[in-house]
C-alpha cells in the first residue's frame, strides 16, 4: 500500500470523529491593534476602547473576525499531524464560514477540529475538509464554524 493510500485509508476511518482541540490564544488589544496595523482596518469597534465601551452593545472593542479566523492556522497546528509520505500540507479556502460571535478583546479562543470527509484528488494529493469551530473561553455561541478545505501533498517517491 502506498503512503497516500494508508494515509486515506486511516482519514476515512476518523471521519465524522474530533481530530482534535487546540489551546487557548488570548487575543488581547495590543493583538487586535497589531493586525489593524497589518491590515490598514482601523475601524473603531476594533482599535478604539473608549468609544466602543461607549457606543457599542459589546461593552469594549472586539477582534476583527479575520483576525480570529487567522488563528486558526496555529489552532491546526496544535492539533493536525502529518501523515508519512506527506511533504506539504496546503490551505485551499472554505466551503462555509460564519462569523456567530463577537470576539471581546481579551478574550481566549481554541479551535476545534472534525473531520467531515476526504477525496483522493490525484496520485500525490488528498482534499480533506474539516468542520472548524473556533471557541471563546466561558461562552456558549462559538466566535465561528467553518468547513475547511485542506489539500495534503505526497511524493510519489516517497510511496
Amino acid at each position: 500500500m502506498t503512503a497516500i493510500e494508508t494515509a486515506r485509508a486511516h482519514l476515512e476511518a476518523r471521519i465524522g470523529t474530533e481530530i482534535g482541540v487546540s489551546d487557548w490564544i488570548t487575543v488581547d488589544q495590543e493583538r487586535i491593534d497589531a493586525f489593524a496595523e497589518v491590515t490598514h482596518d482601523h475601524q473603531w469597534i476594533h482599535v478604539d476602547p473608549a468609544r466602543a465601551a461607549a457606543e457599542t452593545p459589546f461593552g469594549g472593542t472586539i477582534a476583527h473576525g479575520f483576525l480570529t479566523l487567522s488563528l486558526a492556522s496555529q489552532f491546526s497546528y496544535d492539533c493536525m499531524q502529518e501523515m508519512p509520505g506527506q511533504v506539504m500540507g496546503i490551505n485551499y479556502g472554505f466551503n462555509k464560514l460564519r462569523f456567530l460571535s463577537p470576539v471581546p478583546a481579551g478574550s481566549r479562543l481554541r479551535g476545534r477540529f472534525t473531520l467531515t470527509s476526504v477525496r483522493q484528488r490525484s496520485a500525490t494529493e488528498l482534499l480533506r475538509e474539516t468542520q472548524l469551530t473556533i471557541e471563546i473561553e466561558g461562552h456558549d455561541s462559538p466566535a465561528l464554524v467553518a468547513e475547511w478545505l485542506g489539500l495534503s501533498i505526497f511524493s510519489e517517491a516517497l510511496d
